[in-house]
């Protein structure tokens, strides 16, 4: 395989496009090779398979959709209260809206997760992996709530994100007054986080 750093990584972002575009059946080497506007053959240098690619682009989201540890760092000034967990929603559905073909790119490796047991065990742990990192991050940060909080507010806001990116009429006014998404970020943070004693 060829080392050229740069080149990979611009390589495993035309896989993102592709693969928020065309789905994983789309993802080939000659669309990569297209999106990147690299000569015919240039991705099957870097990749040894298309289950290479694959993981690379799974790498390479959880880094894209990563938050700004400035961010983070400006956010654990403030009380640690709901408010603060509210943020930290807002922030991570700023992400996901603003790099929503990322975030798309991340839902077609969960279906192809699902036709694919090698697949499967690498996502499975790399998202595992996020949602054990959340839930140490919010036991050490002391945010109100436990373990089972951060679980339940994980599935709340997945599913509210996987409908405002891809269905989003679906949540246009279904709570009168209640704006999308960032209204419902609130009202899933006031349900699920207790009140700080």
């Amino acid at each position: 395989m060829v080392s050229n750093p740069e080149r990979r990584a611009a390589l495993v972002d035309a896989g993102v496009e592709v693969l928020a575009r065309e789905g994983a059946r789309g993802l080939t080497f000659r669309a990569v090779d297209t999106e990147a506007g690299v000569p015919v053959g240039t991705a099957s240098n870097y990749f040894t398979g298309r289950d290479d690619l694959l993981r690379q682009i799974d790498a390479r989201l959880h880094a894209r959709l990563a938050p700004d540890p400035a961010v983070v760092a400006d956010l654990m000034t403030r009380p640690k209260d709901r408010s603060l967990v509210t943020a930290f929603m807002h922030d991570l559905m700023g992400r996901a809206t603003r790099d929503r073909t990322g975030y798309l790119a991340l839902l077609e490796l969960r279906l192809e997760a699902t036709r694919r047991p090698e697949l499967r065990a690498s996502y499975t742990k790399s998202v595992r992996g996020d949602l054990e990192e959340g839930i140490a991050f919010h036991r050490d940060a002391g945010l109100p709530g436990g373990d089972e909080t951060v679980t339940v507010l994980y599935l709340a806001v997945l599913g509210l994100l996987l409908e405002h990116l891809t269905l989003p009429d679906v949540l246009d006014g279904v709570l009168p007054g209640v704006s999308v998404p960032e209204g419902l970020v609130e009202r899933i943070v006031a349900t699920v986080v207790p009140e700080a004693p």
